[in-house]
């Protein structure tokens, strides 16, 4: 009976929570450890997504003979750039598009109410149930505003507090370009050289997928991000560059983003006038087209190739556990463990092929 798969499964099943079990009850252990990669996550992700960003310019420059840290140094000075581009360029009109938009909003809710209560007086047959509904959503609207705004404001504040944060990024990033290089051979020098090969095969593939999952999805939000301005501009919706920087942020969630993105501009066509409302359903319809049939196949292509329905699955868990920055990190942390996942696997059946030990 020992030797039967049921058997060994079951206790493998048993000591995994009785290790879950013992980690619960000397949680005073691991908690100083918990703070302290609470304290450096965001700087440490934030240089990561910037170190798989300009990686390869910094190996383009190195092709032509330039210096690392020479290259490193001109990786910073385009990032100074840009953003000194956005500073000065495109967030004075993002602010002001976003504050006269704050300051519609009360007129907009007033016209809603004025809407529902002139519809209830023309009406002679409403169900009790409905009118009561449409009372409360009457009365409630702009609490429910006053909600949303709440919501905002205080992801706002929260996003000043990310970009505090966001001081200590240069200082990892400029580490992670120098010595990038240097952190495989670090970690595969304990191991003989066939375990070590087998650490180097796994360590690349996950770094294929971070590089075609972060290169890729922002890439493509930013060109959405352009073609969704564009087509804002055409149809004259108002406060285009606002709206369409939210549609570039949103995109970055994978599936959904473009249909999240797409409802503040949905709204204020509404507003503004119904038909442009259609005209903004067409132009999210046309860039999401392009994205998916030019754009998308030629920069991120089928690398991860995750199904739609894990990746709504994985977004709906991820923001019930962690909130927007579990939205935005379940996939590339799904490619992850999936990846580790597989290349295990794969030498567990290959060493049962050769009939050697398991690698790892």
């Amino acid at each position: 009976m020992y030797g039967k798969r049921w058997f060994q499964t079951l206790v493998l099943f048993i000591l995994v929570f009785l290790l879950i079990l013992l980690l619960s009850v000397t949680d005073f252990v691991f908690d100083p450890v918990f703070k302290y990669l609470a304290a450096v996550a965001v700087p440490v992700i934030g240089a990561g997504v910037l170190y798989y960003l300009t990686r390869p310019i910094m190996k383009y420059l190195e092709k032509y003979k330039v210096h690392r840290v020479l290259a490193i140094f001109i990786v910073f000075l385009l990032l100074i750039l840009i953003g000194y581009l956005i500073i000065n360029y495109i967030a004075p009109i993002a602010q002001k598009q976003f504050s006269n938009l704050i300051d519609n909003i009360p007129k907009w809710v007033k016209s809603a109410q004025d809407l529902i209560t002139y519809w209830q007086s023309n009406q002679d047959m409403i169900p009790a149930n409905i009118e009561k509904t449409i009372n409360e959503v009457t009365s409630n609207l702009q609490s429910y505003v006053e909600g949303a705004m709440t919501f905002i404001f205080g992801f706002v504040s929260q996003l000043i507090g990310f970009v505090f944060a966001l001081v200590l990024v240069p200082f990892f990033l400029f580490f992670m370009l120098k010595d990038g290089d240097k952190f495989v051979p670090f970690i595969t020098q304990i191991f003989n050289q066939k375990k070590a090969a087998n650490i180097r095969s796994l360590l690349h593939k996950i770094d294929e997928a971070l590089t075609s999952y972060i290169q890729g999805q922002l890439l493509v939000s930013v060109c959405i991000g352009v073609l969704l301005f564009i087509g804002y501009l055409i149809i004259d919706l108002d406060y285009a560059l606002t709206l369409a920087l939210f549609g570039m942020l949103m995109c970055v969630i994978p599936f959904i983003g473009p249909f999240i993105s797409v409802i503040p501009a949905m709204i204020v066509g509404v507003f503004q006038d119904p038909m442009t409302a259609v005209w903004v359903a067409v132009v999210m319809i046309v860039a999401q087209q392009i994205e998916g049939n030019l754009i998308s196949p030629n920069i991120m292509g089928r690398a991860l190739s995750l199904h739609p329905l894990t990746i709504i699955t994985l977004i709906l868990a991820a923001g019930s556990i962690a909130g927007f920055l579990g939205i935005i990190f379940a996939v590339p942390f799904y490619a992850v463990v999936k990846t580790i996942i597989v290349h295990f696997y794969t030498t567990y059946q290959d060493s049962k092929k050769s009939k050697e030990d398991a690698l790892i």
